[in-house]
């Protein structure tokens, strides 16, 4: 679907991932990519957990919130154990928590909620207006000439395909321009399998990349090129329509707020007919090192 940098084959690492071997009943082990930063990406651990979590749900019910706090980072070199509670198992409704191990020492807590959707009362904001995903740049375009800068980026495992609406962290920077927003299509790079459950853990795979981008530019900051350290303090979504993620998804954010050394993101995930999906709430620890002098 991409021509750079993603492959179908990262779409199928991405699967593997989530493919957890149940050690015993609702333990579930989990390991790494071959590609990985210097702790356990956020968006990982929130995949590989909401599939310990549904596989633990004895009947088919769609998920329809979670809520998750990093406790730790965690070690790129050492598998992960998830470790299920069954809260909750009603008619239309499940309630799991997920802990996710390493080593004895917690890395990840997260609440995940299911719910049968019914019919009830509907409305949705509207969709902000962007480009088409057909006619916009690929993201090994927006690489091009950044490469060396930003290498941890142009190295990282690309399971999603990914279509920046407006300019990405690097480029706002070189520009010498501020962005309160972020406007990104994406959809995985290659056909998924029918599966819900693993259209919702790609999707929160893909919740963890991006969301944090407007709280750089809103102070003309970049990834990979100013000295900044981020860390993921939790992560909420809510899944308010099923949809399918091999067809794109928008994914609209902001961050209404920084402050205490924190910055908060909100984003939306809209279908391309306009309808809103899935909203996400993601807080991180953010520090800027300015040059000396």
């Amino acid at each position: 679907m991409t021509d750079a940098p993603g492959s179908t084959s990262d779409l199928n690492k991405l699967l593997a991932l989530f493919d957890l071997e149940e050690r015993e009943t609702d333990v579930f082990i989990g390991v790494h990519p071959a590609q990985v930063g210097p702790r356990t990406f956020g968006g990982q651990l929130l995949g590989q957990g909401v599939v310990a979590a549904g596989r633990s749900v004895p009947r088919p019910t769609p998920v329809h919130a979670l809520h998750a706090h990093f406790i730790r980072g965690g070690d790129v070199t050492k598998p992960l154990e998830y470790h299920v509670t069954r809260l909750r198992d009603g008619k239309p409704f499940a309630n799991r928590l997920v802990t996710a191990l390493q080593g004895g020492e917690e890395i990840l807590s997260m609440l995940v909620a299911f719910q049968d959707n019914k019919a009830g009362l509907e409305h949705s904001v509207q969709i902000p207006e962007v480009p088409y995903p057909e006619d916009l740049p690929t993201l090994g375009e927006h690489f091009k000439g950044f490469e060396e800068r930003i290498a941890m980026f142009v190295n990282a495992l690309h399971p999603i395909d990914i279509r920046f609406a407006n300019d990405p962290t690097w480029k706002v920077r070189e520009s010498g321009d501020t962005l309160e927003h972020n406007r990104v299509w994406m959809r995985t790079d290659g056909q998924m399998p029918d599966d819900p459950l693993l259209h919702i853990a790609a999707l929160c795979y893909a919740s963890d990349t991006t969301v944090l981008d407007s709280i750089l530019t809103t102070h003309g900051l970049s990834w990979g090129i100013d000295r900044l350290f981020a860390a993921t303090v939790n992560h909420s979504m809510w899944f308010h329509r099923e949809f399918r993620f091999d067809d794109w998804l928008l994914y609209a954010s902001e961050s209404p707020v920084a402050a205490g050394s924190r910055g908060l993101a909100s984003g939306r995930f809209f279908t391309r007919e306009g309808l809103l999906a899935t909203t996400v709430v993601q807080e991180a620890l953010i520090k800027y090192f300015p040059p000396r002098g």
